[in-house]
């Protein structure tokens, strides 16, 4: 029986480490299958993850347990450490080429046809842009015996020039919500850069402000005083 999120999607932590293992698969097959450590670095990396995500270690094996129970990945024997492997092509009922599609919008967030196939260069190479929405067209129109929609079209934002695709399989996604936002309608990536230059403006503040005492100006006096 073949994975269907309208029953039970997945969760962000789930959808993180799936896809962590099925880009590692075709990234860095030599260090494939992945150790637990292995899963957790990859989901927690800084480049090429929307949102960035900090998961820890029991959050991993607890989404790995989960995705286990789904059939969407296994553990391999062999070694010392006990490796996962991904299972998501069987399990979903897809070709490679919408599994790699569906594994970068799990990962990188909402994305165009175009930045899909850029993105995917080291996964799968796509002949051209076409092709990339032949594939999109086919998991958003993919029938309700197989699962229904893995994918929707998202109405194009204000001052974009191509909407951009969104993947099903952790439940209905709201349109209305800025690309990379979560159910509450946040967009976290965009959130922690705010955050992080607050804390930058913070901390120059606070060395002007020693810095003016240590010269006995005040911080507000006018220039030339």
């Amino acid at each position: 029986m073949l994975f269907d999120p309208t029953t039970r999607p997945l969760t962000a932590n789930e959808a993180r480490v799936l896809a962590t293992l099925m880009e590692k698969a075709r990234t860095v097959p030599d260090s494939y299958p992945l150790t637990l450590n292995a899963v957790v670095t990859g989901c927690n990396q800084k480049t090429t993850r929307d949102p960035v995500m900090n998961l820890g270690d029991a959050e991993a094996q607890e989404a790995l347990d989960s995705l286990k129970l789904l059939t969407l990945v296994f553990e391999t024997s062999g070694g010392r450490a006990t490796r996962w492997e991904h299972n998501f092509q069987r399990a979903v009922g897809v070709p490679e080429q919408s599994a790699v599609l569906l594994g970068l919008l799990m990962l990188r967030g909402p994305q165009t046809a175009g930045e899909l196939r850029i993105n995917a260069e080291r996964w799968y190479r796509f002949a051209d842009i076409s092709s990339v929405e032949g594939f999109l067209d086919e998991l958003q129109e993919r029938s309700a015996e197989k699962g229904g929609p893995l994918v929707v079209l998202l109405p194009r934002a204000p001052g974009a020039r191509e909407p951009r695709w969104a993947h099903l399989l952790c439940g209905p996604v709201d349109p209305s919500a800025p690309a990379g936002a979560s159910a509450d309608g946040h967009a976290p990536a965009l959130q922690a850069r705010v955050e992080a230059l607050e804390a930058e403006v913070a901390a120059l503040r606070a060395t002007v402000q020693r810095l003016c005492a240590e010269l006995g100006l005040s911080l507000n006096a006018p220039a030339g005083d």
